[in-house]
């Protein structure tokens, strides 16, 4: 790389620094409705079961996908 290199680049991402980025204006506030014990634990059965169960599944059996038939 030449000596010009860094001032070449300089050069080009120059303008880039200067836009201005929106930024989003996000509020939170507190729920309306807590959430009960039993909505709770369905809502982390349903994520074990629709994300680890298959995942465990291809891991248990990752020894068949290896072997040539």
């Amino acid at each position: 790389m030449s000596v010009l290199t860094p001032t070449l680049l300089r050069g080009l991402t120059g303008p880039v620094r200067r836009l201005l980025v929106p930024r989003a204006q996000v509020h939170s506030k507190p729920p309306r409705e807590q959430l009960g014990t039993m909505e709770i634990a369905i809502g982390l059965t349903s994520c074990f079961l629709c994300i680890l169960l298959p995942s465990g599944w291809v891991l248990s059996h990752l020894e068949s996908y290896k072997k040539r038939e």
